[in-house]
């Protein structure tokens, strides 16, 4: 008999974006016809032509060793002069360290800032991926409530924190919300980080696709700080500027020197190093980054200008999102709750999205920080997440489709589906 597995990771549900992808998949295997697939950040687009021969050319001519935890040199200097021309971000090239993808930093970043107990406040409704990299740093979050658009409120959050909290984590374009926060926003967080003695988390990855405002880097707010008593620790992806999702690979700022040397131990025990051809293809695509940007948050921008809008006039969403690649819709007219919805929809219209519950999960904790057992947030029962960065002929089909069944929902009597 197989000895008991009973980490911390045994006692972590997987996310509601992982069964809805399991699902489509079998969806697609049962029935033969393809889904329409908004439930996955993946976008239509492509890197740039740069990207690819820079991995293939690093191939063939052998440069396939390891560069160690920190990453590819040239990669880590490109990174600091994007950081200090396009982020007014101020560091070096000793604080900034290379990873496979952004999540692999921030769960090290997670792993390397606090000790085992001690608390990460997270918004009610959150990335999944965040508060199972939390649970596996050994941090218990602290889940704050958001204010009237899904936006954080310095006096909530600060309402939510105890003597035992350590970190907060700011993710601004935010998934799932799309919500952009304003530089006062930023402003406010950052000086009640500050004064509790907190770490910063800013998570990034859609610095790109912002619609409606420039998008500000927290940690640009101290560059008059001095190094040793900075406190944002940010975290970037190439995944989504540069649409290298099956690439994998990111980089995290540290704020300061001790942050970084801690860092790079972790780094060392979990990776040894990031994939040498593609950090090459980053060096390629930081090279070109000003065009590929602009041109992808312009596809995408235009996706949610062109197919958004029906979901708007149909009361589903209350506006366009302000950034990022995702729209919160609520379905509550239907009369089912998401994960039925969720379900219904792939079955009867061969559209997968995601259940929104899923981003506001309450964990209960024991006293070893596992999950014992855990519920959703009651407001988010009827919220669904829709990717808007998919091929644009399929976001309107799948946005036709969502109306077509909601309308459905509605003649059938289906109000009682609950």
């Amino acid at each position: 008999m197989s000895p008991e597995i009973s980490s911390a990771a045994s006692f972590i549900p997987s996310s509601c974006l992982h069964t809805i992808f399991r699902a489509a998949q079998e969806s697609e295997r049962r029935t033969g016809a393809e889904v329409v697939k908004l439930h996955v950040g993946d976008p239509y687009f492509h890197p740039a032509g740069n990207v690819a021969d820079a991995f293939v050319d690093a191939v063939r001519r052998g440069d396939t060793k390891y560069t160690g935890p920190d990453g590819l040199p040239e990669l880590r200097e490109a990174v600091v002069e994007k950081l200090r021309t396009d982020n007014c971000v101020d560091t070096v090239v000793d604080r900034v360290l290379v990873t496979p993808g952004s999540c692999e930093g921030l769960a090290a970043l997670f792993q390397t800032l606090t000790e085992p107990g001690a608390e990460i406040l997270l918004p009610e409704l959150h990335w999944p991926v965040h508060l199972q990299q939390s649970l596996l740093a050994g941090l218990r979050p602290v889940l704050y409530p958001l204010g009237p658009g899904f936006r954080p409120e310095v006096e909530r959050i600060a309402a939510a924190a105890s003597p035992r909290t350590k970190v907060l984590l700011i993710n601004s374009p935010a998934n799932p919300t799309g919500v952009v926060l304003d530089p006062g926003e930023i402003t406010a967080l950052l000086d009640l980080a500050r004064a509790r003695g907190w770490h910063v988390v800013s998570d990034e990855a859609y610095e790109h696709f912002c619609y409606e405002r420039e998008h500000l880097s927290v940690a640009s707010l101290e560059r008059d700080v001095p190094v040793e008593e900075r406190i944002v620790h940010s975290v970037f992806s190439f995944s989504k500027s540069f649409a290298m999702t099956g690439y994998r690979l990111g980089y995290v700022a540290l704020a300061n020197d001790r942050a970084a040397d801690v860092m790079r131990v972790v780094q060392e025990a979990n990776i040894i190093g990031t994939n040498t051809p593609v950090q090459h293809a980053g060096v390629a695509a930081l090279a070109s980054r000003s065009d590929a940007a602009a041109t992808n948050r312009k596809l995408v921008q235009r996706n949610r200008d062109v197919a958004l809008p029906p979901l708007v006039k149909a009361g589903l969403l209350n506006e366009l999102p302000a950034g990022g690649w995702y729209a919160m819709l609520d379905v509550a007219r239907t009369g089912l709750d998401a994960e039925t919805f969720a379900l219904r929809l792939l079955e009867r219209k061969g559209v997968a999205v995601v259940a929104g519950n899923g981003f506001a999960m309450r964990p209960q904790l024991d006293d070893q920080g596992h999950i014992r057992a855990h519920d959703y947030a009651p407001w988010a029962r009827h919220l669904v997440r829709v990717a808007f960065c998919v091929d644009p002929g399929w976001l309107e089909t799948g946005v036709r489709k969502i109306l077509e069944f909601v309308d459905e929902c509605g003649d059938d009597g289906h109000h009682s589906a609950e």
